[in-house]
């Protein structure tokens, strides 16, 4: 009896193994957690962006606030400017020890925690390095503070100081502290994801407000010979 010949090819070609599950659960897994740590950073960077914007339109609307008010009452540039000056530097000190008293209150929660998770076992020897590693630096936080709130500071001192008619100078002042105050608040509704156009307008008004009722106060108080 004749056997038919096979249709099937001989040497078939061999198919790699899938790859075992295992693996592609712990692949998913690890770029799974790359991800979350690139978005944990990103989130960490914005709020230190935030923050020193933040102090740098304090250190600009105090400090043109301050020498408005000196401004309503002494027209001379130099009492003007030595105002500023005096703001810059006790703001700045301000800053940086209300930064470092509360960063280091965050420092020492955190290090108690870890000794009490130490102690308990909780944490594995590398666990522990990376959580000491990833600690905030009190110094560092009150450098920039203070350094953010001296770059706000800047804006109206360099506008006032080499102007020495009276009028034109409060209007420079006036001007520049404005163009700062939107520049910052359209920086802050960008790092916050906000409404650009309602944030800086909320900064703007606000810094008028503020150096509009000091100079007025002042210049009160100035004419009733107090």
């Amino acid at each position: 009896m004749a056997i038919a010949p096979s249709t099937q090819p001989q040497d078939r070609q061999q198919l790699p193994p899938p790859p075992p599950l295992e693996l592609d659960l712990e692949e998913q897994a690890k770029q799974a957690l790359e991800q979350e740590v690139e978005v944990v950073d990103f989130s960490k960077r914005a709020q230190w962006l935030r923050a020193a914007v933040l102090g740098a339109n304090d250190g600009l609307l105090s400090t043109a606030s301050l020498m408005m008010g000196v401004g309503a009452v002494r027209k001379d540039p130099k009492t003007m400017v030595i105002t500023g000056v005096a703001g810059l530097i006790a703001g700045a000190c301000s800053m940086a020890i209300g930064e470092l008293v509360s960063v280091y209150s965050q420092y020492d929660i955190e290090v108690a925690q870890i000794k009490r998770e130490d102690r308990n076992e909780a944490l594995g020897a590398e666990e522990i390095n990376m959580r000491k590693e990833k600690l905030p630096s009190p110094w560092q936080a009150a450098g920039a503070s203070a350094l953010a709130f001296a770059v706000g500071a800047m804006v109206p001192l360099l506008a006032a100081a080499f102007i020495k008619e009276y009028h034109i100078r409060l209007a420079v002042v006036i001007v520049a502290v404005s163009m700062a105050l939107i520049g910052f608040g359209w920086l802050s509704a960008v790092l916050g994801n906000a409404p650009v156009v309602k944030s800086a307008s909320r900064v703007l008004v606000g810094g008028w407000l503020a150096m509009g009722i000091t100079f007025g106060l002042t210049k009160l108080i100035g004419s009733a010979g107090v």
